[in-house]
């Protein structure tokens, strides 16, 4: 696959001056609009999660008309719900030395160094915003004994800044989140349309105008026009089949914005997860995620002898190796997510994985119930060990648990600026479906925090400063019937190809694809056999899918199979992103490109870049470098020994 490189890009928005100040200053010169200005304007929010459904209650909330999206029957069964160990704050309650800097210096270098300054700072002010937020909320974070909200650690991380709602953060923040988004609903402010998929965006006078969407359940075509339209819709890890993301989770909407002119920042940047319930069989099709939180008591090991079959209770503490501490005694089993998921696979490599297939290693909790009790143990993880339970029929309690790294968050996503405006003016977009605040991996805990930053603080300021220039007349009737040509297009050329394989079993090629080739480890080599194998395997797909039904009514067959069709194109372009990308940082490890004792080699001449790809004619790429410039953090190579 080709791509020519073009203009440089800039994010023209971020305040000069001290880091510190850039924030308020970029707040103060925002445009206002007033009260009775708001009800006049009308934005679209598409998804529900944790920055979608703050972001929509916030906005109905200061006056504005808006009007919600998302393909569940209820908003509160976004994805966000099944987050698990907590949410960054830098509220230093503990004491430990924790301050909004260290959580901006932990993100920019848990980011591997590829990450905007300023937004990450922005991140760490707004931390501490949040947790009032939440607790005037009722979400009920766990306390202490004396009545104080507690905390724990995770990995990237020497402090104690992670607040929790036992195994269920993400669950008790999204209920808070809903719970702010209906009252809106009943107070008027937002309209909302659960069981609707946005299938395109409508760009009018070179501004995003609208959405094109489908009821899921009659299949009807529906045109929705707004002066902003911002999109939440989560991250694109299901590209891989397997994987802790639910199965509804997609890519079609910031996809499809992307053809509208939307460039796409850093695709290949996957998150893997080092605490994953392994794979048990090919029937499966979706991961199940243990919390990361587990790593603060639990201590990962595998037999020091290889092929070591016996039962991990009969093998003595001297055959034992807790390779995490031994390699990185600083930060022990809380190293940060990439490096924990590749020294588990290194370990596996090497012959001595437990379980089938020996991809395994374990995740012991003796030594904490030693310590500190079963209770005590119980009451901080009781609901995670019952779920691994359920799931595996091992009692965790008496046997260590086994995990191995899946595919879990995507760093990439729609470039956006400071102000979280994609590069189709109006088009906004905000949580997992950017790319704004990790680099090249997202340290734990931070996801439920940008997520909720960006829909209850950034957006509803920065949002209002584009709004300000509002109303922004009629939308071309050409513009939307082109969109609905386009939409209804694709979905009559599914239905008609009446091919013999499922689209879920293209999906399953593709992902065992992408994850033996662009997985935990990408070479030069992998890149270009997946590049040949991908338009391959999507022109068989549009010449054999089989896609029962019609295009009216309920046909989760067509839904499925328009995703899949996206997958396919997002594919290419994050195998040609890790192919270009010759250096290995964060959750990106080129083979070619590590350090003599097996970690991420970055090149800061060649690299030190956001790498923003246009959706060029003929469907060509174009690629745009946004230089990354570093003033408070000095780019260091990354070390947590």
């Amino acid at each position: 696959m080709n791509y020519t490189i073009g203009d440089p890009i800039r994010d023209t928005k971020a305040p000069e001056g001290p880091i510190e100040d850039r924030w308020d200053k970029r707040r103060f010169s925002a445009k206002l609009v007033n009260p009775a200005n708001k009800r006049k304007l009308t934005v679209i929010v598409v998804g529900t999660g944790l920055a979608g459904g703050s972001a929509a209650a916030t906005l109905g909330e200061l006056g504005y008309k808006v009007k919600s999206f998302c393909y569940q029957d209820s908003p509160r069964r976004a994805h966000s719900i099944a987050a698990q160990g907590g949410i960054n704050a830098a509220k230093n309650y503990r004491g430990d030395g924790d301050s909004i800097y260290r959580l901006f210096y932990d993100t920019v270098k848990g980011g591997d160094f590829r990450a905007r300054e300023s937004n990450v700072y922005r991140l760490a002010q707004v931390s501490v915003n949040i947790i009032d937020q939440a607790v005037a909320q009722g979400v009920p974070f766990a306390r202490e004994y004396g009545g104080l909200l507690d905390t724990r650690s995770f990995g990237g991380a020497q402090v104690s800044r992670t607040f929790y709602a036992r195994g269920q953060t993400g669950q008790q923040l999204l209920l808070g989140a809903y719970q702010a988004l209906e009252r809106q609903i009943a107070a008027g402010t937002v309209e909302m349309h659960t069981r609707h998929e946005m299938l395109d965006l409508v760009v009018s006078d070179g501004r995003a105008r609208g959405v094109i969407v489908r009821d899921l359940v009659t299949g009807e075509i529906e045109t929705h026009l707004a002066d902003a339209v911002v999109l939440a819709t989560g991250g694109y890890g299901n590209v891989f089949f397997l994987s802790t993301n639910a199965k509804g989770c997609n890519t079609t909407a910031i996809w499809r914005a992307h053809r509208r002119g939307a460039y796409f920042g850093n695709p290949c940047y996957t998150q893997i997860h080092p605490t994953c319930i392994p794979v048990s069989g090919d029937y499966q099709s979706k991961l199940t995620l243990m919390s990361e939180s587990l790593r603060n008591d639990g201590r990962v090991w595998v037999p020091v002898r290889k092929g070591d079959d016996r039962a991990p209770g009969d093998i003595p503490e001297d055959e034992r190796d807790y390779y995490l501490e031994r390699i990185y005694p600083a930060f022990g089993n809380l190293v940060p997510r990439d490096i924990a998921s590749r020294a588990a696979k290194n370990v596996c490599d090497e012959g001595r994985g437990v379980g089938p297939g020996g991809l395994g290693v374990y995740l012991d909790f003796a030594d904490a119930i030693g310590r500190l009790g079963r209770e005590a143990v119980e009451k901080k993880y009781g609901n995670l060990f019952e779920m691994y339970e359920r799931i595996t029929g091992e009692d965790p309690y008496t046997r260590p648990m086994r995990i191995y790294p899946a595919v879990h968050y995507t760093m990439g996503g729609l470039w956006v600026d400071y102000d979280l405006q994609s590069t189709v003016p109006g088009l906004f977009v905000i949580g997992e479906a950017n790319f704004s605040d990790h680099g090249a991996n997202r340290l734990g805990a931070s996801a439920l925090m940008q997520g909720l930053a960006d829909g209850y603080f950034v957006l509803p300021t920065t949002l209002g400063d584009y709004l300000a220039g509002g109303p922004f007349g009629e939308v071309a009737k050409a513009d939307v019937d082109e969109a609905i040509g386009q939409v209804t297009g694709k979905i009559g050329r599914l239905l008609s190809v009446d091919g013999t394989r499922t689209a879920d079993s293209y999906h399953r090629e593709l992902g065992k694809l992408m994850w033996d080739y662009c997985g935990m480890e990408r070479t030069e080599e992998s890149l270009r056999k997946a590049l040949e194998r991908i338009p391959e395997l999507r022109e068989e797909f549009w010449n054999n899918v089989k896609v029962p039904g019609e295009g009216e009514g309920l046909n989760q067959a067509l839904e499925r199979a328009g995703r899949v069709a996206d997958f396919f194109d997002l594919a290419e372009l994050m195998c040609l992103d890790a192919l270009h990308r010759t250096e290995s940082c964060g959750g990106h490890f080129r083979a070619e490109s590590q350090t003599e004792d097996g970690e991420a080699l970055r090149d800061d001449e060649g690299f030190a870049y956001v790498a923003a790809w246009e959706y060029g004619a003929g469907g060509t790429p174009v690629l745009h470098k946004e230089e990354l410039d570093y003033e408070y953090v000095k780019m260091t190579q990354r070390s947590y020994k």
